[in-house]
């Protein structure tokens, strides 16, 4: 099987590389380990993902952003940060009056569409059959799948996930940070109306975030040490609702279980490398971020505009000169907030005093203080170039 680009991972920032690389004249491969049928129809997996509207844009130029039903979108239009009992918030609030900070969309919704629109181009998929082997050159690369079937292609590009295998084949290591906390998510319908604001709330011993939805409906996110999550999770659904409604003293009432409960490990990882010979990692693969400030979805498509690019400038896909354009732009672009989001998540997650202390401070300096909050607001908005004035926005989870 002879390519010119293979992409290992059919989630959104691979589906998204092979929809930007449409038209091209590039013969792009996807090599998926899930059936066909689960990248088609994919499951509801608890996850809502906050997209900025640099995003949304990009989606939009991909030809997904049709095919999502708006009315499974919900407006972002606050967001605001809690510590403790005390009555201070910082609150994050889009600067011109109407335009929310970004929409609220369902993970399996924007997966689906990527996969519609993916399968409107030349792209072929390869899905059910993982990958096994990868071998890197000056002049190509070979990447063998499950059965022994060798694919060769003149750039492989890994999108597999923040534990990408792929990455490992490459010889490309990580900084793999376990925040030692499990995160649940889950629907839950409640009394009082929660006016598209966003809540984080960092309580002694647990994480809480609120992430409106339509109606009074919301996305719970709580983050619990391993084994009380186990506890969540094994309740009851009347029994889960009441255990949120109490986590979250009731600031939206009574809850009730509205769907599924989901629960995933809080590990963040950061590659050494983003790029090497005939291989570049993408999406989770390069950046895998900690859900507190939820820019990873919006890391791996901004991340797939700009390697996309690089791939269309030259007649060699694989030219180590775009990969190390697209490095060193998609580094620049993630290292700070990586840093920083993960010194917010280790603080917050600090019960001992001192770190108590300090962060009751910066969220008192800021909700006091409208410079620092504008600057904070400054960095959360997300300017994209070559898009109109529109086409910027802010997220938070």
């Amino acid at each position: 099987m002879d390519t010119d680009v293979a992409i290992i991972g059919a989630g959104p920032a691979g589906l998204a590389l092979a929809c930007a690389l449409a038209g091209s004249g590039l013969r792009v491969t996807l090599l998926e380990r899930a059936p066909e049928a689960a990248i088609a129809e994919p499951a509801f997996d608890g996850r809502e993902i906050a997209l900025t509207h640099r995003s949304q844009a990009i989606l939009r130029d991909l030809g997904a952003w049709g095919r999502i039903p708006a009315a499974e979108t919900a407006p972002l239009r606050e967001a605001k940060v809690l510590n403790g009992a005390s009555p201070l918030a910082l609150r994050f609030a889009p600067g011109r009056a109407g335009e929310p900070l970004g929409r609220l969309v369902p993970n399996q919704l924007i997966r689906r569409a990527l996969f519609e629109a993916a399968a409107t181009t030349e792209a072929r998929l390869v899905a059910g059959r993982a990958v096994t082997g990868l071998a890197l050159a000056p002049q190509g690369a070979r990447v063998t799948l499950e059965g022994g079937e060798v694919a060769t292609a003149r750039l492989v590009v890994a999108a597999d996930s923040r534990f990408s295998e792929a990455r490992r084949l490459a010889g490309i290591g990580a900084a793999m940070l376990d925040f030692g906390r499990t995160m649940i998510v889950a629907r839950v319908a409640h009394e009082a109306p929660h006016g598209g604001v966003a809540t984080e709330w960092f309580g002694h011993g647990q994480t809480i975030a609120m992430l409106p939805l339509n109606g009074a409906m919301s996305s719970v996110v709580l983050t619990l040490p391993p084994a009380e999550a186990a506890a969540a999770m094994a309740m009851t659904p009347e029994a889960f609702g009441a255990e949120v409604t109490r986590r979250y003293a009731a600031r939206l009432g009574a809850m009730i279980l509205a769907g599924t409960r989901h629960a995933y490990p809080l590990v963040a990882a950061y590659a050494h490398r983003f790029a090497g010979r005939r291989f570049a990692l993408l999406g989770d693969a390069a950046v895998g971020m900690h859900p507190v400030t939820a820019h990873g979805f919006n890391f791996g498509l901004s991340g797939a505009e700009i390697l996309a690019r690089e791939i269309r400038r030259g007649a060699d896909p694989g030219a180590i000169a775009g990969l190390f354009r697209y490095a060193t732009a998609h580094r620049g672009a993630t290292l700070p907030l990586f840093l920083a989001t993960n010194a917010v998540a280790r603080l917050y997650s600090d019960d001992r005093a001192p770190a108590r202390l300090a962060r009751a401070a910066l969220i008192g300096a800021g909700a006091m203080l409208a410079p620092l909050r504008r600057a904070i607001v400054g960095r959360l908005m997300d300017a994209a170039p070559g898009h109109s004035r529109g086409h910027i926005g802010a997220e938070l989870k």
